[in-house]
């Protein structure tokens, strides 16, 4: 099977080089009819939901040279104007188990990339990841004591249900106990194993590899019990 390398990336601390103003994501805005993986599965409450529409709703905010997190229009963009580097971003929410959504485009930039969710984020230097690349392939892992690394793999699987290229693409996360794991487009691509980290936020993040320019519009972010 043909797999991608996954590079150890530099981390992009936007967020430091701007002042965070971070809620606690009691009163969110609701799209009308949030989406979810699966029309077939049964309603689970709803923890946390934003469509974007709303700039106050407390995600980061951020634009300089290096990079963009920010509301763009009714959606949440990302774009990372730096090589070999990840950029992320939450809206400061305290979960354990939990199911993460987002409806992710890729709208410019190499598709050579990484762009997914976050669950159980500590701080910058310890959380879980659930990525896919705009070239077909995905991974689960995690950033623990300031190092990034897959969880079960050596390097990125590819899979045929992820579309590719300047797409959108549904990404679901589920943090479950020990289980991770990690469905696109309705379609389970992997689980995995790992009981480093057992709460914490919920997030978005993209990345760049050798070349920059990663822009990923994010809409429809929805956080349920599993």
């Amino acid at each position: 099977m043909k797999s991608r390398a996954f590079l150890i990336l530099p981390v992009l601390l936007l967020a430091a080089l701007a002042c965070q103003a971070l809620t606690s994501g009691t009163e969110e805005p609701a799209p009308s009819q949030p989406q979810t993986s699966s029309q077939n599965e049964p309603t689970s409450k709803v923890l946390f939901q934003d469509d974007f529409s709303d700039n106050g709703s407390g995600w980061d905010r951020v634009n300089v040279d290096d990079g963009v997190t920010d509301y763009a229009g009714g959606v949440y963009r990302i774009y990372v104007n730096t090589t070999n580097t990840d950029v992320w971003s939450n809206p400061g929410l305290d979960f354990s188990d939990v199911r993460v959504e987002v409806n992710a485009t890729k709208v410019g930039g190499d598709d050579n990339n990484d762009l997914g969710v976050i669950c159980r984020y500590q701080d910058n230097e310890n959380f879980y990841f659930f990525v896919i690349s705009s070239d077909g392939y995905y991974g689960v892992g995690k950033v623990s004591g300031g190092t990034q690394e897959l969880i079960g793999e050596e390097s990125m699987p590819p899979s045929e249900h992820i579309n590719t290229g300047n797409a959108s693409n549904r990404v679901v996360a589920e943090c479950i106990g020990e289980t991770l794991r990690i469905h696109v487009n309705d379609q389970l691509l992997g689980e995995y194993q790992d009981s480093e980290f057992t709460s914490g936020d919920v997030g978005l993040m993209a990345g760049a590899f050798d070349v920059a320019g990663t822009d990923i519009h994010f809409d429809n972010f929805v956080v349920t019990e599993p």
